[in-house]
């Protein structure tokens, strides 16, 4: 199989969830690119439901290999909606992306995830 079949097909094996949040869902996470090549940059959005009660939101990127975190606080009902974060040159591996939203006391209030292939660039030196 060559590289550009491979691709469309993890592509077309990763689930993505949207941006927008459904009714009743306080946490919303969306990763692209799904499959990049190495050093990769990520962007990553965090769509928050309104609420007084939030405080802070954590993003992890996490492989086997490797770790990269970030954390801003909230100000309740009055923070964004949406919260970007960007992790760059991220090394190869197959990374689990997740956003956990906390609350007053450090509770967590929600959790989502997101699974995101960087791929070995493939050049030979």
């Amino acid at each position: 199989m060559n590289v550009r079949a491979w691709i469309i097909a993890v592509i077309g094996g990763v689930a993505v969830a949207a941006s927008s949040l459904d009714a009743g869902e306080r946490l919303a996470l969306r990763v692209s690119p799904a499959v990049a090549f190495a050093p990769a940059n990520l962007i990553v959005r965090a769509t928050v439901e309104a609420d007084k009660g939030n405080r802070s939101i954590e993003i992890v990127a996490e492989s086997p290999e490797f770790y990269r975190a970030s954390a801003i606080e909230l100000d309740g009902d009055r923070a964004p909606r949406t919260n970007t974060f960007e992790f760059r040159s991220l090394p190869p591996g197959t990374y689990l992306v997740r956003a956990t939203l906390f609350g007053d006391r450090g509770d967590e209030r929600a959790r989502v995830r997101q699974e995101v292939n960087v791929i070995a660039s493939g050049s030979s030196r």
